[in-house]
């Protein structure tokens, strides 16, 4: 009979025994600063143990080191549940609670703390942090008072203040963006609501609003991944489906009309950018673009069309050639223009004007033929600089090599990289940009005479606005 009873008690101290080994190897871990083995052992001492409020204990303070909050409130509820009187544990916990912003069961802990014999290090920390909750109980009144009178400054000039604290709380988040986009700061607003959509899983709403400011900013394809997100947390969600299909509906003609501009089929262009602004009449910023982009088109297709016109009926007519040259050079067709500068030199020697498009012509369409930092960041000639930049953020984030893991993609996503890099380098700086725009290329060494060649590593990222065309200007040498 006694078999049995010694075998169990065996078993139990060698459990005991490995749950303390787990502990003692977890807290030198933690002390060397190991962090993802010391959770290991912890881990497996709470399997081991599961009424050891220590291994919990533990735990929690290897999430809160890792910055997984979420994780280490269950831990220290439940050491609380196992020991309610231990004093750190309820310190820690409500100092979490309090960064979630749920004042009152933080204060409920600090108080408890105060109650249960601290040390002087414990009561001097809940006592304070007491005080702070409270003053941010007044200051969570206010911040409500002043916004129900649409005193906006005033709630962020409090909301700041609450939020310094309570940095983990949804709804003072959401209260802050709500008054940023009331004072039209969206980039404030969307700030914001990212880390609201972040610190609550389910955050539909952030996503939604998130997705409806960047459409009205003009950034189509933003407003399409968040409100994407919103419907991967409810694929019913009537505002967020609504939401969707217009703004899926609307990228996909703004693709396809810069598509077209690019297959320079511009007449088909034109039809597709009329329907962008049917689409959606009502936000400024892409009936604008549309208008800018179908004057870009019709500049154009009016030029080449109506110096095609002169001089079908008249094949010698030096300004309908020169200017259809100056055309072809707008639109990027090389050869027909050194064919136009050709044939108009034939008949007016000795013109400056023809022989220097002629030569810029010629320079153009054999750099056509090698590296076009243009096209390499998918942007018209007379692209601004912001437009560049954007472009070039959006494509080195895409080809980043660490974002591939095949060693050939890699290598492939290096030289892309590299590419992308220069190109930005070139077209961002005047004097690069204007040697470029001349037919030479200054990253080129052959096309160098002594000079040399330099790029800098790429920047932040931002949003990217298909939109790339400045102003084009075409002046006719004949009336």
């Amino acid at each position: 009979n006694c078999k049995p009873v010694t075998i169990i008690l065996i078993i139990i101290c060698g459990k005991n025994s490995d749950v303390e080994s787990h502990l003692e190897m977890g807290k030198k871990l933690l002390a060397a600063g190991q962090l993802a083995d010391a959770l290991s052992h912890f881990h497996a001492a709470v399997d081991g143990d599961p009424n050891d409020y220590m291994a919990y204990f533990r735990r929690a303070t290897v999430f809160l080191a890792m910055g997984k909050s979420k994780s280490a409130l269950p831990d220290l509820n439940k050491v609380l549940e196992l020991k309610p009187d231990f004093t750190s544990a309820r310190l820690q916990r409500g100092n979490l609670l309090l960064k979630q912003g749920k004042l009152s069961d933080a204060e409920e802990d600090f108080k408890k703390v105060l109650k249960s014999s601290p040390s002087e290090k414990e009561e001097k920390e809940a006592k304070s942090q007491l005080v702070k909750s409270e003053e941010i109980q007044q200051l969570v009144s206010q911040a409500h008072s002043v916004f129900s009178q649409k005193d906006y400054t005033s709630a962020i000039t409090y909301l700041d203040s609450i939020i310094e604290t309570c940095m983990w709380n949804v709804v003072f988040r959401e209260l802050r963006a709500e008054c940023f986009i009331q004072m039209d700061e969206m980039g404030k607003a969307i700030s914001d609501l990212k880390v609201a959509s972040r610190l609550r899983n389910d955050n539909t709403e952030a996503f939604y609003k998130l997705s409806s400011i960047y459409y009205q900013l003009g950034d189509h394809e933003m407003s399409l991944n968040e409100v994407r997100e919103c419907l991967k947390l409810d694929p019913d969600h009537k505002q967020c489906f609504s939401h969707y299909k217009q703004v899926k509906k609307l990228n996909k003609q703004i693709l396809a009309a810069e598509d077209l501009i690019q297959q320079q089929r511009y007449a088909d262009a034109v039809i597709k950018y009329e329907s962008v602004m049917k689409t959606e009449p009502n936000v400024h910023h892409y009936t604008h673009q549309a208008k800018e982009r179908i004057c870009h088109c019709l500049s154009l297709v009016e030029a080449i069309l109506t110096c095609s016109e002169v001089l079908a009926s008249d094949p010698q007519n030096v300004n309908a050639l020169k200017d259809r040259a100056e055309a072809f050079l707008q639109d990027e067709q090389y050869e027909e223009a050194v064919r136009d500068y050709e044939t108009a030199s034939k008949y007016s020697e000795g013109d400056r004007q023809i022989k220097e498009g002629l030569e810029k012509a010629q320079r153009l369409m054999k750099q056509s033929k090698k590296r076009d930092y243009y096209k390499i960041l998918g942007v018209k000639r007379t692209a601004q600089k912001k437009e560049i930049i954007k472009a070039y953020r959006k494509l080195a984030q895409q080809w980043h090599p660490d974002n591939f893991q095949d060693a050939d993609e890699k290598k492939r996503a290096e030289k892309k990289f590299i590419d992308i890099a220069q190109a930005k380098e070139v077209l961002t700086d005047p004097e690069m940009r204007s040697k470029f725009d001349q037919g030479e290329d200054p990253l080129d060494p052959e096309s160098q005479q002594g000079g040399s060649t330099h790029f800098h590593a790429w920047d932040g990222f931002q949003g990217f606005n298909p939109f790339g065309s400045g102003p084009f200007t075409f002046k006719f040498n004949f009336n």
